[in-house]
């Protein structure tokens, strides 16, 4: 297991590239599901808003950047987790267990925020997406983990 602040360092590099790409996700299935690429990442801030904030479709300070640090917290969270228990694994720099990795800690997150988190802190956008479009977005926030993993090793030997 790498150390806590190894696994901080890096864990903001691929909690950076997981909150990217997951949330691209979000703008693409949000536009073809609601008419808005804002809609899914506006209904995160509900932590904060309340449900108003789930109702609101447009670009807005308010509700599309709140929305989007708390999203991107909670990508850092997970991939400092990801890298804290793979990182020694992820040194190898084999793209399979790489993937697995990701894919496995992206599943963990969802079980997370849906079974495990009281309604009122889940990420929100479970209220405007159907359950396809919200698997697809927690595969791209795996996506995400692995590209800044690979990234992150990308001019250092396998160990």
């Amino acid at each position: 297991m790498a150390d806590w602040t190894t696994s901080l360092e890096r864990g903001l590099v691929s909690g950076a590239a997981s909150s990217l790409v997951s949330t691209a996700a979000l703008a693409l299935v949000g536009r073809g599901e609601t008419g808005s690429a804002y809609a899914p990442t506006n209904a995160v801030s509900h932590w904060i808003w309340g449900d108003e904030a789930a109702e609101h479709d447009g670009f807005s300070l308010k509700y599309t950047i709140t929305g989007y640090v708390i999203h991107h917290i909670s990508a850092t969270f997970w991939s400092v987790l990801f890298e804290h228990l793979a990182g020694e694994k992820l040194d190898r720099k084999d793209l399979r267990v790489t993937l697995a990795t990701s894919a496995a800690t992206s599943a963990l997150a969802c079980f997370a925020d849906y079974k495990l988190t009281p309604q009122r802190l889940q990420p929100g956008y479970e209220k405007r997406l159907s359950k396809k479009s919200l698997a697809g977005v927690y595969a791209a926030f795996a996506v995400g983990m692995a590209i800044g993993a690979i990234v992150l090793r990308r001019n250092r030997p396998p160990v």
